[in-house]
């Protein structure tokens, strides 16, 4: 009888790490939020790797971090005044879920975001009810 190998499930998390794209709104001024959100991914223990804003006010923040600081991390993207999409919301949700889950298999393992956020003044956000239609 031949057997196949199987990779049992925690070694298939193990080999496939988180990496989310997400996105958000901002009534932040760009360079403002840009330097709120490195200070504060530094202040969690993560590493910013890239970080800018164009000149249409979209800021772009790469970063990583150690799964254990997942709901910090969650935290401050709110507390810096980010309003993430529902599909973040639900991906970081479930980040957090599963870390807390199982912290002995997942708590040093890096969790990798792409977060670009777009600016705009408080008036066009409250104008179009922020992420209606996403």
């Amino acid at each position: 009888m031949r057997r196949t190998a199987r990779i049992p499930d925690a070694q298939a998390v193990k080999a496939a790490p988180w990496s989310l794209e997400m996105k958000g709104i901002s009534a932040e001024e760009p360079m403002h939020l840009v330097e709120t959100l490195t200070g504060a991914i530094l202040g969690c223990g993560g590493w910013v790797l890239s970080r800018g804003a164009n000149d249409a006010g979209t800021v772009s923040v790469l970063f990583e971090f150690e799964r254990r600081a997942c709901v910090e991390i969650y935290s401050i993207l709110i507390a810096a005044g980010v309003e993430l999409s529902p599909a973040a919301h639900i991906r970081l949700t479930e980040l957090c879920q599963c870390t807390c889950n199982h912290p002995d298999d997942c708590a040093n393992e890096i969790a990798s975001v792409d977060l670009e956020v777009q600016t705009f003044p408080v008036e066009t956000i409250q104008e179009f009810g922020a992420f209606e239609a996403a």
